[in-house]
């Protein structure tokens, strides 16, 4: 039952919907019943949440292909239960190969961590972002353009989620198990649509500090 009538743009996002499915099936008659037998994705991507930054799009991958879980600034909260439900079942069932980090400059999280103005809600999501600026802060107030240290600031986050990512029971469990998985952190510039690989890839726990190790 409907208590409004449906505004002009949700009208156009089920109108596109219908010119999707139509343009698939048109390039492959079984796109959807192949989809429709599971996914084995070789990659898990988690990103920030901004609308701009759509995973599959600026990679150019195709629907199966990504398994993706986004939120503000793409982080990598230790006690944020639904990211590592997104991991636990990408790692071990989907036995992804990939983990990418992937933020992006201008992001908004990031900018806003960088601020003493108070927002609400979220202020409790942003210290998390606030904490890697206090593991950086030295080299951060260093840098005099603020354009220039926002920027750095978003890289010096991917960095930092790359490690948090390492020190999951679920990615260090693939690794005891002899299993290939690779973490990687990149940063995707919106005003040209070019990704930069940061290149902090991890493939092992050699690097996790012994505290951050579990014995299995």
């Amino acid at each position: 039952m409907y208590f409004c009538l449906m505004p002009d743009f949700y009208k156009i996002l089920l109108k596109n919907n219908r010119e999707w499915v139509a343009a698939k099936l048109k390039e492959d008659p079984e796109f959807f019943t192949k989809l429709a037998h599971g996914q084995s994705p070789p990659l898990l991507w988690i990103g920030c949440a901004d609308s701009r930054v759509p995973a599959n799009e600026i990679i150019g991958a195709r629907p199966g292909e990504v398994f993706v879980h986004r939120n503000i600034a793409n982080m990598v909260v230790h006690s944020d239960m639904n990211m590592l439900s997104v991991l636990n079942y990408a790692v071990r069932v989907l036995e992804v190969k990939h983990v990418i980090v992937c933020g992006h400059y201008g992001c908004g999280g990031v900018v806003a961590a960088m601020t003493n103005q108070h927002y609400g809600l979220i202020d409790n999501w942003l210290r998390h972002i606030k904490d890697v600026y206090r593991l950086h802060n030295k080299e951060l107030d260093a840098i005099a353009d603020e354009k220039t240290r926002q920027r750095r600031f978003v890289e010096l986050n991917v960095i930092e989620q790359v490690y948090n990512l390492c020190k999951t029971s679920s990615v260090q469990e693939a690794w005891e198990e002899k299993r290939s998985l690779q973490v990687h952190g990149w940063v995707y510039d919106v005003a040209n649509g070019i990704i930069k690989d940061l290149e902090v890839t991890a493939c092992d726990d050699k690097d996790i500090p012994h505290y951050y190790r579990y014995d299995f």
